[in-house]
This record gives structure tokens, C-alpha cells and sequence, in this order.
């Protein structure tokens, strides 16, 4: 392909987030800027992604998609002002923006009460402005609720023995007795869903939501217990009421069973988040021309092998015979195992600052530095790849 390693021909940036440091913008921005200390007259095309957790928005509105500002429910029932975003009838909504993680009051974790109603404040929000095609991006979440808040944001009635409506969180499903779920035909007619996710593990049992997603939102090992409990009784619930039963499904765990629900009760497809991703911001449309593709995230280790933004990234490319290399914080992978993935290098923070603290606290000009590197060896006369047995064409 012509532009490999002289004019012409772009460099395509396409990172995720450094979690915890910087968002994938900033990187994509600060590699631009490592490129052009070494060869200030290189096309760069910077094009930010995520793997449907948190950035995942952001990476649609760095594409050309519009913000849509939205005042929803927290994960705890605190409002939050979020947004999602749109083009055309198709919009793309984010759970940890919304009632993720990120969204906890000071940082407090609620296993037991967190929920999803914000989710489906936002989805019902974008299909009254005339959205039919919704793109959920699930990772990120707080909650362990099976889904039911998002669905009880959409007019799904969950109550108990005695007719009352079933507190939010996932632990109060314990007690659901009854289910209507009716009203989402009417907030939901002509809209179709995907939701964006890499989780594949069910919605109950040792390998469910509760048992290994659960400690990471503060659940002890009894919390995740009743919560387990409790999604078993919310899933034979929804069973009994749309006559089939998904909670074995791969990815119903997702989320804490908003992947269960997104299946059970709106026809929901499960797809890998950076797949999804790389299709709403044009990847491929980019590689054209193509010299050089940069991706990266916080840390390359074996989640990233497992569909990672970097390994889809690399996975896309590979087709096209275009080098992709990494930039990443830090690197626990042998080249070998990147090869594998189609990442011919991977750049690490850590390889200029060991120190974790300031590796964080410097990021940014860190990854221009290494963007520097990149550019020496990849765009200019690539000795370090070169004795690598990984030369540029």
C-alpha cells in the first residue's frame, strides 16, 4: 500500500482511555504530538475509540455524531446530568455515564441497592425524540440489579407478594412476585437494540453476575450470595412472562444482568463492544491510505487479548497489511502474544517512568515521548523494529 513509509499516506491514532488517567482523546491528541516533534509534516487522522465502557460516547462525538444532553437517575437515585449521543435515528447510550461506576456518590459502593433506572431514563428519553436504533455500551456498571431498573425506567411493573411495586436494586428482586412488562411495547415500538459488551459469562450461578462481577461493586461474599439468589428469582420471573429463559445465555451476566434483560425483554443483540465501536466511528473507512495504525489503553494484558479495544483495533487492520502498533501505561505481554493479535509492538509508559505514581501523574507528556519513539522507528528509519525482525514494508 502506498504511504508506508514516506509521502504519501496518514498515521491513524485509534486508542481507548488510559483508565484512571487519561480519556482516549488526550491520548490520541498527545501521540499526534509525539509524531509531530519527529516529522512535523506526517497526516495524522485521529480517531478515539472504546470497547462500550466508559469513552464510548465520546469516541461517537469525536466522530461527527451529535451530544445530546439528558438529566437521568444515578446508580443510587442521585439525578446526573449525562448524555448520549445521536446521528440521524440512531443513538448511542453509555451505562457508565449514566449510572456506572463512575456515577456512585463519593465514590460509595451499594451492591445490594444500586440499580439501572438511568438507563432507562436515557433510552426512553432518546426514543421519544425519535430514535429506533439504540446502541447500548453496558460496561462500566455499578449494580447487580438483572436489568430491572432499566426496565422499570421503561414502564415495567415489578411487584411483590403484596402488590407493591419492588424497591430498585438487585437485592429487592428476592421478593418480585409478579411482572408486567406490557408498557415497553408502547415507550419502545419500532426500536431495535444492540448492546455493546465482551462480558459472555450468564446471569446466575458461579460464573454469574453476582459471584465475579459482584466484589469488584463491593458486594462480600454474602451480599453476592443474596444478589445470586436473588437474580435467580427475577430470571425465572421473566421466563414465566415472555416464555423463555436466557439467564444461561452467554453475556447475560453483562452488566449485572442488563445483558439478561436487553435479551429477555427488548430483542436486544450482543455484540462485541469494539466491534460496534470501529463501526459507528468508520474505521475502516480511515485505513485507506493507511501507513501506520496506533492504538492502546491503560494496560495490555491478557483482558486485552480477550477483546480489547487494541486486539480489535489490530483484528481490523490485519486484513489491510497495514502495521499496527501500541502505546499502552503499561505492558504485561510478550511480543509473541501481541503478534499473535496483529500488534507488531507495544510502546510502554513504564519503560520511561517505572515509577506507577508519576507515570500517571506525568501521562500525557509521557505519551508524547513515546509517540516520539514510534515515529523514530516506524516512520523514519525504524532501527528498533528493524532488530526486532519487524521492519515496516
Amino acid at each position: 500500500m502506498e504511504g508506508r513509509r514516506g509521502e504519501p499516506g496518514h498515521v491513524l491514532v485509534a486508542p481507548d482511555k488510559f483508565k484512571g488517567s487519561l480519556t482516549a482523546l488526550k491520548v490520541a491528541a498527545g501521540i499526534t504530538a509525539g509524531l509531530h516533534s519527529v516529522l512535523p509534516g506526517v497526516k495524522v487522522v485521529q480517531l478515539p475509540v472504546a470497547d462500550g465502557g466508559d469513552g464510548t460516547v465520546d469516541a461517537a462525538v469525536a466522530a461527527g455524531f451529535k451530544r445530546v444532553s439528558v438529566r437521568a437517575t444515578g446508580p443510587t437515585g442521585n439525578p446526573v446530568h449525562t448524555s448520549y449521543a445521536r446521528r440521524g435515528d440512531l443513538a448511542v447510550i453509555e451505562l457508565a455515564s449514566i449510572c456506572g461506576l463512575q456515577r456512585l456518590p463519593y465514590g460509595r459502593k451499594d451492591p445490594l441497592r444500586a440499580g439501572t433506572f438511568g438507563l432507562g431514563d436515557v433510552v426512553r428519553a432518546a426514543a421519544a425524540r425519535g430514535c429506533r436504533r439504540v446502541v447500548l455500551g453496558i460496561g462500566g456498571s455499578a449494580s447487580t440489579d438483572g436489568g430491572a431498573g432499566f426496565l422499570q425506567a421503561l414502564g415495567a411493573r415489578v411487584l411483590d407478594a403484596r402488590g407493591s411495586w419492588v424497591p430498585r436494586g438487585g437485592a429487592a428482586l428476592v421478593g418480585a412476585r409478579s411482572l408486567d412488562l406490557t408498557p415497553l411495547a408502547t415507550a419502545l415500538r419500532g426500536v431495535s437494540f444492540v448492546v455493546a459488551s465482551d462480558v459472555s459469562n450468564p446471569l446466575c450461578g458461579p460464573n454469574g453476575a453476582a459471584a465475579v462481577y459482584g466484589p469488584q461493586k463491593g458486594a462480600s461474599a454474602d451480599d453476592a450470595a443474596l444478589l445470586d439468589d436473588a437474580l435467580e428469582n427475577w430470571a425465572s420471573l421473566v421466563a414465566s412472562v415472555t416464555g423463555a429463559d436466557h439467564r444461561a445465555n452467554p453475556g447475560a451476566g453483562a452488566a449485572g444482568g442488563v445483558g439478561f434483560a436487553a435479551l429477555a425483554a427488548v430483542g436486544a443483540q450482543l455484540r462485541p463492544g469494539i466491534e460496534i465501536v470501529l463501526e459507528l466511528v468508520g474505521f475502516a473507512d480511515k485505513l485507506s491510505g493507511c501507513r501506520l495504525v496506533i492504538t492502546g489503553e491503560g494496560s495490555l494484558d491478557e483482558q486485552t487479548l480477550a477483546g480489547k479495544a487494541p486486539a480489535g483495533v489490530a483484528a481490523a487492520t490485519r486484513s489491510y497489511q497495514i502495521p499496527t502498533v501500541a502505546v499502552a501505561g503499561h505492558n504485561t505481554l510478550p511480543l509473541a502474544a501481541l503478534q499473535r493479535a496483529g500488534i507488531s509492538q507495544a510502546y510502554s509508559l513504564t519503560d520511561i517512568e517505572p515509577d506507577l505514581a508519576r507515570c500517571i501523574a506525568e501521562a500525557g507528556s509521557l505519551v508524547e515521548r513515546t509517540a516520539a519513539d514510534v515515529a523514530r522507528d516506524w516512520l523514519v528509519d525504524q532501527p528498533r523494529a528493524a532488530s526486532m525482525g519487524h521492519t515496516p514494508e
